[in-house]
């Protein structure tokens, strides 16, 4: 599978179109729309071009107001990636969605993701994908994948094997590179404080009252 950089998809991005924000594997995109008709219309349109093209039907959630859409390849051991062919597909949903009156909310995707420190993720692995996947076997490499979509990923942070306890998981939380800062200030706002911004804005670690950590992350200054 052709891989793309993260940076290429960044620069790519910037270039074609402002609805689309690279988070930990997909492209992701929201768009509002004023009423259901539009919406459904907009669905529709996007699994009829999708089938045309020969492309997979990315996977679409239509919500009361907003309607997100994602995009990603996997290739051959079940790994999730951005590739240059997933470029043409956000090309025509985004003109699709402009066709439709929906309005573009780039600002407002996010992807929630748990990271659980382990010295063997081997061992840890197939629990998680039991239990949130229904399924083992639905891990790839360091992470949970599930195949619907559902549920939110699982990825092991590797770690020294230890005995003394101390947090071992927290979420990492990805958001539209405009979006982070607002979201940080309105967490310290409401009592959390920021524990490492030395890494921004590729993450920056935040712990509410009690010490609970947790990563605001974003695609920028990755490679």
């Amino acid at each position: 599978m052709d891989k793309a950089g993260n940076r290429e998809i960044l620069e790519a991005i910037a270039q074609e179109s402002n609805d689309w924000r690279k988070l930990a594997q997909p492209l992701a995109a929201r768009y509002r729309t004023a009423d259901t008709g539009s919406g459904a219309a907009f669905v529709s349109a996007v699994a009829q071009a999708s089938v045309v093209a020969g492309h997979d039907v990315p996977d679409i959630r239509p919500g009361p107001g907003p309607i997100d859409v994602s995009l990603f390849s996997v290739d051959e051991s079940g790994a999730r990636w951005v590739t240059p062919k997933d470029l043409e597909p956000a090309r025509v949903i985004t003109r699709l969605a402009h066709e439709h009156g929906l309005t573009a909310a780039p600002e407002e995707v996010a992807q929630l993701e748990i990271a659980l420190d382990t010295a063997d993720e081997t061992a840890a692995g197939p629990f998680w994908a039991a239990l949130l996947t229904g399924d083992a076997d639905n891990t790839v490499y360091d992470t949970v994948f599930d195949p619907t979509n559902r549920s939110p990923s699982v990825w092991f942070q590797r770690t020294d094997a230890h005995k003394t306890p101390r947090q071992r998981r927290h979420m990492d939380l990805w958001l539209a590179p405009e979006a982070a800062g607002p979201r940080i200030r309105a967490a310290v706002a409401a009592g959390g404080t920021v524990v490492d911004d030395s890494h921004s804005p590729s993450y920056t670690v935040l712990a509410d009252p009690e010490g609970n950590r947790v990563c605001v992350c974003t695609a920028v200054d990755r490679d």
